[in-house]
C-alpha cells in the first residue's frame, strides 16, 4: 500500500520547511510513503525548497491556476505514481501532520473513499466571527446539496482512496472543498469525517485576501455549485416562484374584472402575463439544466473508467 501526501503550492519557500518538517515518513497500514507538491506557478524558491526538504514528486504549474486547479492536477499525479490513498494537507502547516494516521484508518478500513478532517472551528482564535459564520454556512448549503453530513466542508485537510480520486472532477477555479464532497455525495461515494487538531497560524490565508472578496467568492462558489449539482432545484424554485406571483396577480384581475373593475387593472394583467411566461420558460430552462447534468455524470463516469 502506497500514501501519497500533496501539498498544493504558490510561493511557500518560507513556511514549506515547517510543514514538510512535521509531515511523517511512516504511517501505519503503508508500505511507502511519499511526498508530492504541486508548484502552481511559483515565483519564489518553492521547488528547491521542497527538493532540498526530501520531496519526492513535484508537478509544476508554468503560471497560476489556482487552488482547485492545483488539487486535481496533484490527484491525477498521485495516480499515475501508484498511490493507493491521497493524503491532501495545505502549505501553511495549519493542519496537525501528527492525525494523518487518524485520517487514513477509515479508507484502510474499508469504512470510507473520502475522509474529512474536521477542524475546532470555534477554538481557532485567527479565524474572525465573519469567516466562522460562512464556514457554517458553507458546510449547510453543502450538506444539502450533497445529502452529507460533513459538518467542515472547506477543511482541506483530507484523505481519499485511489477510486475515489479516479472519479473526482473539479469545475470551480477558486477551491476544491465544497465541490468535491458535492460530487462524492451525488456519486453515493462513503464520506466521513474525524476530529482533527490544527497548528498556530504562520501566514495570512492566500484564499482569504479580504473578508469583502471572501464573501463575495464564497457566495458566488455556493451558488455556481447548486446551479452546477442541483440544476433541477435551483431553476425549478425560481420557475415556480415566478409562475405563482403571476398566477396570484392574475386571480387579482380576475377577481376586479369580476367585479366590473377590470378595466382599471390592465396592468396587472400584462404584468401577470409576463410573470407566467418567465415562469413557464425558467422551469423549461430547469428540466434542459438537468438534462446537461445528467450528461455530465454520464462523461464522468466514461472519465474515470478509461
Amino acid at each position: 500500500m502506497k500514501l501519497i501526501i500533496q501539498i498544493p503550492c504558490y510561493n511557500e519557500a518560507e513556511v514549506l520547511p515547517i510543514t514538510l518538517a512535521a509531515l511523517p515518513r511512516e504511517v501505519d497500514g503503508f508500505d511507502e510513503v511519499e511526498w508530492l507538491i504541486i508548484d502552481d506557478g511559483s515565483s519564489d524558491q518553492t521547488v528547491k525548497i521542497a527538493v532540498e526538504n526530501g520531496v519526492h514528486h513535484v508537478v509544476r504549474h508554468p503560471r497560476n491556476q489556482g487552488l482547485a486547479r492545483a488539487f486535481m492536477s496533484g490527484l491525477d499525479a498521485c495516480l499515475k505514481q501508484g498511490a493507493d490513498v491521497i493524503v491532501n494537507t495545505d502549505a501553511d502547516n495549519q493542519y496537525d501532520a501528527n492525525d494523518i494516521p487518524i485520517l487514513t484508518k477509515p479508507i484502510l478500513e474499508g469504512n470510507a473513499e473520502i475522509v474529512i478532517g474536521t477542524r475546532p472551528i470555534e477554538a481557532i482564535e485567527h479565524f474572525s466571527p465573519i469567516k466562522k459564520l460562512l464556514q457554517k454556512l458553507g458546510s449547510w448549503v453543502v450538506r444539502i446539496a450533497s445529502k452529507t453530513n460533513v459538518p467542515d466542508a472547506p477543511s482541506g485537510f483530507r484523505a481519499i482512496s485511489k477510486n475515489a480520486a479516479r472519479r473526482l472532477m473539479v469545475f470551480n477555479d477558486y477551491t476544491y472543498t465544497l465541490e468535491t464532497i458535492i460530487q462524492a455525495g451525488q456519486k453515493n461515494m462513503a464520506i466521513t469525517c474525524v476530529p482533527i487538531n490544527v497548528n498556530g497560524e504562520l501566514r495570512p490565508s492566500k484564499l482569504v485576501k479580504s473578508i469583502p472578496s471572501y464573501i463575495k467568492r464564497s457566495i458566488v462558489t455556493i451558488i455556481r455549485i447548486f446551479i452546477i449539482y442541483r440544476p433541477f432545484r435551483f431553476f425549478g424554485m425560481i420557475g415556480i416562484s415566478l409562475f405563482m406571483i403571476g398566477f396570484l396577480i392574475g386571480l387579482r384581475f380576475i377577481y376586479f374584472y369580476m367585479d366590473g373593475e377590470g378595466d382599471g387593472h390592465i396592468q396587472s394583467l400584462i404584468l401577470s402575463a409576463v410573470l407566467l411566461g418567465m415562469g413557464f420558460q425558467t422551469i423549461l430552462v430547469a428540466f434542459i439544466a438537468d438534462l446537461l447534468a445528467a450528461n455530465r455524470k454520464i462523461l464522468e463516469d466514461i472519465r474515470a473508467r478509461s
